[in-house]
């Protein structure tokens, strides 16, 4: 994929993971800790029960965690999946007899309209993660 395409699905993906971050795992991330500091203020458990209670608390974030990271392998998935065809379509180009520049500009058209159709679905993906880490943030 060209630099500059790279650069702006990268710097869409980047802004959407930092809003998330930063509206809802930091939310996630300080309610573990205050849930494993009151696990380990148990002073009559025992070292396993006080092992169990800490890892039940990190359960929702790494759900959240997951859930993220699944989410944006499918989007990579999808987007790699399209810049494939493009390379494809100019792969067929080039041994219909096409010439290298117009074979490279069908290429960066090609590409750019897919950078664009993935940076337009973030919101959608953005509003079903939101609604996930929510989920997982009132089961805590």
């Amino acid at each position: 994929m060209a630099e500059a395409h790279q650069a702006r699905v990268t710097k869409a993906v980047e802004d959407m993971v930092e809003s998330l971050e930063r509206e809802h795992i930091r939310k996630m991330q300080a309610r573990m800790f205050q849930c494993s500091a009151q696990c380990c203020e148990r002073s009559t458990d025992t070292m396993t029960q006080v092992h169990q209670c800490i890892e039940r608390c990190h359960t929702p974030l790494a759900q959240a965690q997951g859930t993220v990271t699944a989410e944006l392998e499918k989007f990579q998935d999808r987007l790699t999946r399209c810049t494939m065809h493009c390379s494809d379509k100019a792969r067929d180009l080039f041994d219909t007899g096409a010439k290298e520049p117009a074979v490279r500009a069908m290429m960066d058209q090609c590409v750019g309209s897919c950078v664009d159709d993935h940076i337009n679905l973030l919101p959608s993906m953005t509003r079903k993660l939101q609604d996930n880490l929510t989920s997982i943030a009132q089961s805590q």
